[in-house]
């Protein structure tokens, strides 16, 4: 079945991590289908208004705001600026990532909190604050980005994957305490995207001949598209889709069914 891409018409949907990659691709999806967007973004401010200019250009409003989100104050002036500006929001999409990838004997503190506030436990309190917002609409959807690396070594990628797998477990109990709120919670795990993301990967840096192999051994015979995974968070903010709760969807073209993936794949640092 199909979602009803009506349903989004003046929807208002935040999109954490939005100038680049999968978060960029979110934000464009919901606005090429009707929806307002805010664009979240931490550091690359250039690539946010450029992702803003490209929702303006569909007919829908688009508001650019910068937000460390493992900063709980700068959490708070992101979801005062929402409702000063939009007033209520119908979609969180939790897609900001952020991490320090070292081997586990080499990781430091500073890496660990970073990466776990920023990924991770910015999706618990980004929920307090949007709950009240949703409730002006009597109910809406969350969707959080996490990685095949909540349940798979990967390399170098022990803090993102304890964050990730934090996310999935956040998700889950998010489901069941917001269900009574009309708010339904859901993950989405993507494989491998052919990002920029990839360059902080040691196993592909500037090695077309592995994503090469890696293309061959993924079923579908691609690698995923940014545009693949902000279509499957659409649906999953759809009615269509409401009867699905605290559920970790994965977009991978089947390459996690042949076995541990090569490389985590994710969502652009931001």
């Amino acid at each position: 079945m199909q979602p009803d891409t009506n349903f989004f018409q003046d929807k208002k949907v935040l999109v954490t991590g939005a100038s680049r990659g999968i978060g960029r691709a979110i934000a464009l999806h919901f606005a090429q289908s009707g929806a307002d967007i805010v664009v979240n973004f931490f550091r690359q401010r250039k690539a946010a208004e450029n992702t803003a200019s490209e929702i303006l250009a569909t007919g829908r409003q688009a508001l650019v705001v910068k937000a460390n989100l493992g900063d709980l104050k700068d959490l708070r002036l992101l979801f005062h600026t929402i409702e000063q500006e939009f007033g209520s929001l119908n979609i969180v999409v939790h897609n900001a990532a952020s991490g320090y990838n070292r081997p586990a004997l080499e990781q430091k503190v500073k890496g660990w909190d970073w990466t776990m506030n920023i990924n991770a436990r910015s999706l618990l309190f980004l929920t307090q604050y949007a709950v009240p917002l949703m409730e002006k609409n009597s109910g809406g959807s969350i969707v959080a980005i996490s990685s095949p690396g909540s349940h798979t070594v990967l390399p170098d990628y022990v803090v993102v994957g304890a964050s990730k797998a934090a996310i999935e477990t956040v998700v889950r109990y998010l489901a069941v305490e917001l269900a009574a709120r009309n708010i339904n919670v859901n993950a989405v795990s993507p494989g491998i995207v052919l990002t920029e993301a990839l360059k902080y990967f040691d196993p592909v840096k500037n090695n077309n001949l592995i994503i090469e192999q890696i293309t061959r051994r993924t079923p579908a015979k691609r690698l995923v598209t940014p545009e693949d995974v902000a279509g499957v968070v659409a649906f999953l903010c759809s009615p269509t889709a409401q009867m699905i709760r605290g559920q970790v969807i994965s977009v991978d073209g089947g390459i996690s069914l042949l076995g541990p993936s090569v490389i985590p794949p994710g969502n652009d640092s931001d």
